[in-house]
């Protein structure tokens, strides 16, 4: 009785998967130049719309225009979330306990998958292929990862805050991913874009789509585009 049992929980996992994927699609990725670089526009530091408009007005978006983002449009929603403000002493947009900045961005966009690098304000192309499909899948099938122009995956490696904080790095590292999070949901909002934090995920299909690196683990999603 128990083993059925079992076989029946197995099914239904892949039942979920298999529905997830007939909604979203299914890419798989294809391996990208490994030194192939995308040198972004510098950021604007001045705006029209204030702090306070931008706070009023952010709402999540789920339904987005077929309609691509400007380059400009990427560098400046990359440098909010953790673009270098202050070249001297290399801080970063969103405050870091330590300034250990244990956070990794990656945008998965229609033309591939991207590696932001603050240091040189860059990106370096990870996946060749329109991957959006396949993160709706892993994200449990929400039409608003597989619609937007671009996601964006925030990773976390936690080791480079344990090594100082133990055990309260956890929670450090988390409450970064929120300072990155509500700068890129502000930018949007700034720039004329919608956005949605998704927080149901399988981790490990998104590490194993974007073949991150075994010590960085996705902790945040968000879908960014112009609000349909």
């Amino acid at each position: 009785m128990r083993r059925h049992k079992t076989w029946f929980a197995v099914l239904i996992g892949l039942a979920a998967v298999v529905i997830a994927l007939g909604r979203c699609g299914n890419n798989m990725p294809e391996a990208a130049n490994a030194n192939e670089e995308i040198a972004l526009p510098a950021p604007e530091t001045t705006g029209t719309m204030s702090v306070e408009e931008a706070i009023s007005k952010r709402r999540s978006v789920r339904s987005f225009q077929d309609r691509e983002l400007s380059l400009a449009e990427v560098s400046q929603l990359a440098w909010a979330a953790q673009g270098i403000t202050a070249p001297t002493r290399g801080l970063r947009a969103a405050p870091s306990a330590g300034a250990l900045y244990p956070l990794e961005l990656y945008l998965v966009k229609s033309d591939g998958a991207y590696h932001y690098v603050p240091a040189g304000h860059k990106l370096v192309k990870v996946a060749s292929e329109d991957l959006r499909g396949s993160l709706c899948a892993a994200a449990l099938g929400q039409s608003s990862v597989r619609e937007a122009a671009m996601d964006v995956v925030i990773a976390a490696v936690f080791e480079r805050t344990t090594g100082k904080y133990g055990e309260r790095a956890a929670m450090y590292v988390h409450t970064e991913a929120g300072h990155v999070a509500e700068n890129i949901h502000l930018q949007a909002v700034a720039l004329g874009l919608g956005s949605v934090p998704i927080g149901a995920f399988n981790p490990q299909q998104i590490s194993n789509l974007l073949a991150l690196p075994t010590d960085q683990v996705p902790i945040y999603l968000i879908p960014v585009g112009y609000p349909r």
